[in-house]
């Protein structure tokens, strides 16, 4: 069963381009060419999207190929379909990768057992619920990354049309 996602690269030194480029081709099984512009949250960064078409688990594929390189920062996503449920990763240097699993209409679905982990952990005094759901929710993730996501001049821009 195939799946649509984007991946969205906020920020990555003009040296680790081609990389990317390498490693979504590598797993997508076909050549990529990412159109880079200036990241101005990060002076000497660039940035750059890609929708991608894949099967399912390939939002997955992509975050392992990109996990890991210093400095890099970036999201994939991918839809929901027949046989899996949508995927979100983030990643940044500092905070390493999130994992979450999206509804059809991109709510994280956060995992019973990952709940009650959370609420005995907070029982026991070893956190505080509060920060504990906001980790699950992938709030730190978001914190770091917001500066980025704002489109810079020239970024391609998509325009979201609400359906009620």
């Amino acid at each position: 069963m195939t799946t649509r996602g984007v991946l969205y690269v906020h920020s990555a030194p003009r040296a680790l381009c081609p990389h990317v480029e390498w490693a979504v081709a590598g797993v997508l099984g076909t050549r990529v060419n990412l159109d880079w512009i200036r990241q101005p949250a990060a002076p000497g960064t660039w940035r750059s999207e890609f929708s991608w078409k894949g099967e399912a688990g390939t939002a997955s594929k992509l975050a392992s190929a990109l996990r890991g390189w210093h400095l890099l920062r970036f999201e994939v996503t991918a839809e929901p379909c027949a046989t899996a449920e949508g995927e979100r990763y983030s990643c940044t240097p500092d905070l390493g990768i999130f994992h979450a699993v999206t509804g059809i209409h991109g709510d994280i679905l956060i995992p019973e057992d990952r709940l009650r982990a959370a609420l005995l952990r907070s029982q026991r005094g070893e956190t505080d619920l509060e920060a504990e759901l906001s980790k699950l929710l992938g709030k730190p993730w978001d914190d770091e990354l917001e500066p980025f996501r704002y489109a810079g001049e020239g970024a391609p821009v998509r325009w979201l049309h609400q359906v009620v």
